[in-house]
């Protein structure tokens, strides 16, 4: 849970090279992680997401923030620190409609495994583990591949991501916006 109150940063857009490499791992735990998690949690809020991960503010850094429900609807507010994603033999996958505070004003369908868990620790290196199921799951898996350079629509046929990527240019950003 975050320490702190965060200030919101503006969302990266899809082609900013922070978004398409993987992020570096996190090797020190101090007041500056905290003000970046705090950070994330307020940039999540005021762009109404229920994920992000550090590099759609612009820091290369493997973390991600969630407040997310899960399929009970119990809802999951949480950070991890360099999470490791691991999903269940025999796959089984949900298609369902997935957007990303990245590529604003456009949404497709995209298959991912029902459940996920991820491991790693929090801000302040003490090992954490967030088991998703529904929703939860698909955002664990999101955020985990947003540090990994993997957007949503980079998983799509080219034909489709150079539509959606031209109809989200044309969409206003999310969150504050930058001056």
């Amino acid at each position: 849970m975050q320490t702190r109150a965060g200030t919101p940063r503006p969302i990266t857009r899809y082609g900013n090279p922070v978004l398409h490499r993987r992020c570096a791992e996190v090797t020190v735990f101090d007041d500056e992680l905290q003000q970046l998690v705090a950070d994330m949690f307020a940039s999540m809020a005021a762009a109404e997401g229920v994920g992000l991960a550090a590099n759609q503010i612009g820091v290369d850094a493997r973390v991600f923030v969630v407040d997310c429900p899960d399929a009970t609807e119990t809802h999951v507010v949480a950070h991890v620190v360099n999470p490791v994603l691991h999903l269940p033999d025999g796959r089984e996958l949900e298609v369902d409609s997935e957007g990303c505070l990245s590529v604003p004003g456009v949404r497709a369908d995209i298959g991912r495994p029902t459940t996920a868990y991820v491991t790693g620790v929090d801000m302040h290196g003490a090992p954490v583990r967030i088991d998703g199921t529904g929703l939860l799951a698909r955002c664990l898996q999101h955020e985990t591949d947003h540090l990994d350079g993997l957007l949503y629509v980079d998983r799509l046929p080219a034909k489709k991501r150079k539509k959606m990527l031209a109809e989200s240019a044309e969409a206003p950003g999310v969150g504050v916006l930058e001056s």
